[in-house]
Order: structure tokens, then C-alpha cells, then sequence
């Protein structure tokens, strides 16, 4: 007859652990039912789940496990599973999964307990816990530090609104961001990303600066503020926005658009993108100049956004065509994902502003980056305490990935 054993082995790693205490374990023919294993700081936990063929070796492979344990100066502990427990872990698998990433500059134990705590509130189990960012020397501070875990959780919430909104809190009393989504089998197969471009691509609203050229920058800025919030649509203020930049001169656009400053971590995230197979287009509320330009400098595969219309060299106050607003955003979205041959639910779109919740909303995985409040309320997934290569880790990329992907590219522009 057989019988099951959880076998837990910690201790000071060292090379060839795993092949000497499962070597044991082949010598009685048994059979792996699970296995997991985490080393920190050169210390392990390994854990195996153990189907032995005939119990009457049980007694001769505790002896033995306990035996190597002893010489590799382990601790070694076996502990018999009783049936009806272990066909109930059986039955268990399939439960909803959710992923949980928290990102800052630094995470403290008190920021990890409040996510903790509401976590076990909602009746989830932490399955598993991995760092996405590298080792942080006390010594030599980083000058633009990061700091991300991942947390695998199963269970169903008992109130998936509230744990949001917990979580919103935490994040702001804590000056963490915290996203939480479903894990299936989207997540790790996503294809294209999609950026809003004024204000997260770039560190500016082009409108105003325009407007301050043009000697109208508060009226246009009063108006922008109440479009961004949500207040007033967004198609009629951005009309009476461009209209107000009527008689600036053609050089100006192009003057302007090298000189707008990027935002943290721009470049980081699409060369890493890019470097993984990512599609990339900007959908904006803004204009093609700027656009375009940025599609040359960041090497992005589409841009939509509005085009302004100059004649004799000198801008209108008129826009040519459709202006691209929230609807056209999501619609935009639903068509790259069908020109690439995708599903949504392997997009991801990032914005900051209330038109940019729609495609938010519709995306795979919708992010809000440093976003106003309206924008944040109604995101599950928010970056604010860092730049924008935050992305990465909310996507799930340990940093040596991305360094790895950034000297590659380097290698690649200048071998």
C-alpha cells in the first residue's frame, strides 16, 4: 500500500542538494506529486510532495533523509498526509487565481502586512511570493531605487470591490501601488501595448505648451483641467482649445516637440518591450507631431492622434479629421488588436486621464499612470511611486530580464 509525505529540507544551500535528497527518493522508486523550492540569501526551503510506492519503505527513507541531513547540516523533516486531506488539496486546483504585485521605491514589512491582512480578510491564500527586482545594496544605494514582489493568490474574494478599494487606500497612505488582476492564460502571453501619449510618454500637455506660445495658456490650461477631471467633453473642449492656438507658425511645432521632456522610465520600457516582441502604438488625445516624433525616437509601431491643420505655415485653430477622443481610444484598441490578431485580453493600455478610461477598461490589462483621482478610483492596476518602467514589473518581468533586454539593444545599435 502506498502512502503520502510532505518532506520539507531548509538550511545553507549549496550546489547538488536537490539531486542528493531526490536521488534518495529514486533509489525507492517514488513518485513526485509536487515540488517547490525558494532561496534567500543563500538560505533554502524545499518542499516535496511524495507518493511512496510500498509504506514499508518509509522508515528506511526517513532514515536516510535524515542521515544526509545530518551531513549536509540541514534540518530534514518528513510527516506522513492523511488520504482524505490530500484528495481535498486534489480537488482544490482550479480555484480562481489573482496576481498581486507591489511596486514602490522601497517596501517595508508594514506596507506587506496591510496588503497581507486584506488579503486574508478576503478568505485568499498566498500561494506563492517572488522579488521582481534585483538585490539592494546598503552600502551603494541605487540613485533611482526599485523595489517589487509578486504574490500568486487562490480563492474567490468575498468582496472584490471593497479589497480594491483597501488596496487603493493602502496605496495611498503608504506611497505604494499595489495592481491586482486575474491570472489565466492571457497574462503571460500579452502582445501589444498601447500608451496615451501627453502627460505619460511625455512630461507635458502639448496642448498648453502651445497655448503659451500662442500668449493663451491659461485660458487652455482652465479648459484641459476640466476635460482631464472629467467635467466637460472632451470633443468640445479640445475644439475650443485648438481654436485658441489660431496664428502660431508651423516652426513652432516642430521647435516644440524636441524639446518636451520624456517621462521616467519611457525609454526603459519600450526598448524593453520592443526587445521582447511587443507591439507598440500610441493613442492619443494629442497630435501627430508630436506623435510621429516620438514613433521615430521610441520606435513605436503605430500613432494615432488628432492632426493640426496649418495652411500657408501657420495653424488654423481647426483640427483635420476625427478627433480622437475616450470612444476612439477603445475603438482604436479593438482595431490594433484585430490587425495583429489578438485577443483584448492580450492588450495592455496605459493613460492618465479620464479618456483614457475606456481603452483602460477594455484592455487586458488597463493601468493608470499618475493618474488624476477620477482615473485611480476606477483602475485596477496604478502606477505612481515610480516612473514609468514600473510597467514591467506589473507585467511580471524580473529586472534581470530587463537588463538583459537593454544589452542586447545596445548591442545590437552599436555593434
Amino acid at each position: 500500500m502506498s502512502e503520502v509525505v510532505l518532506i520539507n529540507i531548509t538550511g545553507k544551500d549549496r550546489k547538488g542538494l536537490d539531486a542528493k535528497f531526490t536521488g534518495i527518493l529514486a533509489e525507492y522508486n517514488v513518485n513526485i506529486l509536487d515540488i517547490g523550492q525558494a532561496v534567500i540569501h543563500e538560505h533554502i526551503s524545499l518542499g516535496i510532495l511524495a507518493e511512496i510506492p510500498d509504506s514499508k519503505h518509509f522508515s528506511s527513507i526517513f532514515k536516510d533523509m535524515l542521515y544526509e541531513g545530518h551531513n549536509m547540516g540541514l534540518s530534514v523533516d518528513i510527516n506522513t498526509v492523511d488520504p482524505e486531506n490530500y484528495e481535498a488539496w486534489v480537488h482544490a486546483q482550479g480555484k480562481e487565481r489573482r496576481i498581486i504585485t507591489l511596486l514602490g521605491r522601497t517596501l517595508t514589512a508594514q506596507q506587506i502586512t496591510a496588503v497581507a491582512s486584506i488579503i486574508a480578510q478576503n478568505n485568499l491564500n498566498i500561494d506563492n511570493i517572488t522579488r521582481l527586482t534585483g538585490r539592494i545594496s546598503l552600502v551603494k544605494p541605487q540613485d533611482n531605487p526599485r523595489a517589487s514582489v509578486q504574490l500568486s493568490v487562490s480563492g474567490k474574494p468575498v468582496d472584490i470591490r471593497d479589497m480594491r478599494k483597501k488596496f487603493m487606500e493602502i496605496s495611498q497612505n503608504a506611497g505604494i501601488d499595489i495592481s491586482f488582476h486575474v491570472d489565466n492564460i492571457y497574462r503571460k502571453n500579452r502582445k501589444l501595448v498601447v500608451f496615451d501619449m501627453d502627460s505619460t510618454l511625455i512630461q507635458a500637455e502639448v496642448i498648453d505648451e502651445l497655448a503659451k506660445i500662442a500668449g493663451v495658456g491659461e485660458q487652455v490650461s482652465k479648459i484641459t483641467e476640466s476635460a482631464m477631471r472629467g467635467e466637460i467633453d472632451f470633443k468640445e473642449s479640445f475644439r475650443k482649445r485648438v481654436a485658441l492656438l489660431k496664428g502660431i507658425k508651423q516652426e513652432e511645432l516642430e521647435k516644440i516637440s524636441k524639446n518636451l521632456p520624456l517621462t521616467d522610465g519611457a525609454d526603459l520600457v519600450t526598448k524593453t518591450l520592443k526587445g521582447l516582441g511587443y507591439k507598440l502604438g500610441i493613442l492619443s488625445g494629442g497630435f501627430t507631431f508630436v506623435g510621429n516624433y516620438l514613433k521615430d525616437r521610441l520606435d513605436f509601431d503605430y500613432v494615432f492622434a488628432n492632426e493640426l491643420d496649418v495652411k500657408d505655415g501657420v495653424v488654423t485653430g481647426e483640427v483635420v479629421g476625427e478627433i480622437v477622443d475616450g470612444e476612439k481610444k477603445a475603438s482604436l484598441l479593438r482595431e490594433l488588436a484585430q490587425r495583429e490578431n489578438i485577443a483584448l485580453e492580450q492588450t495592455i493600455a496605459v493613460g492618465d486621464g479620464a479618456n483614457d478610461l475606456p481603452m483602460i477598461s477594455i484592455a487586458g490589462l488597463g493601468v493608470a499612470f499618475n493618474a488624476k483621482p477620477v482615473v485611480r478610483q476606477k483602475a485596477s492596476n496604478t502606477i505612481s511611486s515610480v516612473g514609468l518602467d514600473g510597467l514591467l514589473y506589473l507585467i511580471g518581468i524580473h529586472e534581470r530580464e530587463i537588463k538583459q533586454e537593454v544589452r542586447q539593444n545596445s548591442e545590437f545599435f552599436h555593434g
